[in-house]
């Protein structure tokens, strides 16, 4: 397996883990995770907590944008050592961007984002 192929494993893992971390906060702020309904109880975190949920979504969300820039990538042939580096600064952006989010640094974040995102568009245009 590649190192973008493990690399899309590991973003796989990036809204998991980051759940994680919004369950700690669940239970920080309200004792316990309300596991009947618990997006109402999201819906109801503040602050770091709050942010740790929006950070877990944001992962979701750049998943498929991720895995369909590795796969079209490999699909075109590019070069496995070049598609490495792309995925690589996508993991790294995509580890710092829950961290900042969670620290309310939110510049650091958007960067992160930006980082991220431009790692996919390098892919794609890699591809070309």
């Amino acid at each position: 397996m590649t190192v973008a192929f493990w690399c899309v494993f590991i973003a796989c893992l990036l809204p998991i883990l980051t759940a994680g971390v919004g369950g700690y906060y669940r239970g920080k702020q309200f004792g316990k995770a309300d596991n009947k309904h618990p997006r109402a109880q999201y819906a109801q975190l503040e602050g770091a907590g709050a942010r740790a949920y929006a950070a877990q979504q944001n992962a979701w969300e750049a998943l498929p944008v991720f895995t369909a820039a590795v796969l079209i990538a490999h699909l075109a042939g590019v070069d496995a050592a070049k598609s490495a580096i792309a995925a690589e600064v996508f993991i790294v952006a995509r580890v710092l961007y829950p961290i900042f989010y969670i620290t309310n640094k939110d510049a650091l974040r958007s960067l992160m984002f930006m980082v991220g995102f431009g790692a996919c568009i390098s892919l794609f245009v890699m591809a070309a």
